[in-house]
């Protein structure tokens, strides 16, 4: 765990997690229904490592991606992105899981009074389904995916308005994700950004990306916040306010 000693002053109270690469890996079945895709246009597909660079921007951004750039029209990424929300809705539990030491974090976390939530690029329907089925009933006071009309990460526009959710000020929020988009979205919402190495870009990005600590697992975090003070006794449980 490379840590930025000055994160250790501070005291997290509640945790926001990205999803793909950080909650769990789910570039299997993301990669399995773009090539589907593909395949029936008897066009090329992409291997799953290939994949993990173009997760984290939303689903229409990674069609564009995917496609070969002569048919990158936006008749054509409209089309695809359709068929790819059609296969990935069918699909998107057939391989994904969570990475190791992910439910015991959060289930520690959670019985230390720290208000937990997910924010995902991923389209809202996608994002609450998979939470849903990989976590226990209750696990985040708050799960938000892409929602029409308000902009993706890294604007801070939807990490804000969970932080506000959850009631708990952005520079008290830990914000964990896999990629320089969560640390951006972090940086620019004030709140800690925390990378973690086990997704699916380097620590090098992260760090560029403005990264105050990259976690190398999940119950890194544990420690972390055992060094920033440790628990707080009878804190109150945030975040349970809802839409």
């Amino acid at each position: 765990m490379e840590r930025d000693s000055a994160i250790l002053a501070v005291e997290f109270e509640a945790a926001i997690f990205d999803l793909d690469g950080t909650l769990a890996d789910t570039h299997q079945d993301i990669a399995d229904a773009m090539n589907r895709v593909l395949r029936r246009r008897r066009l090329p597909i992409h291997g799953p490592a290939s994949y993990t660079l173009m997760i984290g921007e939303g689903l229409h951004n990674l069609v564009g991606q995917a496609l070969p750039r002569e048919k990158r029209t936006e008749a054509t990424i409209a089309a695809c992105l359709e068929e790819m929300v059609a296969e990935y809705g069918e699909h998107c539990l057939d391989k994904t899981r969570l990475y190791d030491g992910v439910a015991e974090l959060t289930r520690a976390l959670r019985a230390d009074g720290v208000g937990l939530a997910v924010l995902s690029n991923k389209a809202d329907e996608l994002t609450r389904r998979i939470v849903a089925a990989l976590f226990d009933r209750g696990t985040f006071a708050q799960v938000v995916g892409a929602r029409p009309g308000r902009p993706l990460k890294p604007d801070p526009t939807a990490a804000l308005f969970v932080g506000d959710r959850l009631g708990v000020p952005a520079a008290r929020i830990a914000y964990l994700g896999d990629s320089g988009i969560d640390m951006r979205t972090a940086t620019a919402a004030g709140m800690l950004a925390v990378g973690v190495s086990w997704g699916f870009r380097a620590a090098d990005e992260l760090v560029a990306d403005g990264a105050r600590v990259v976690l190398d697992h999940p119950l890194d975090l544990l420690e972390l916040r055992r060094q920033a003070g440790g628990r707080q006794s009878g804190g109150r449980q945030s975040g349970d306010r809802r839409d």
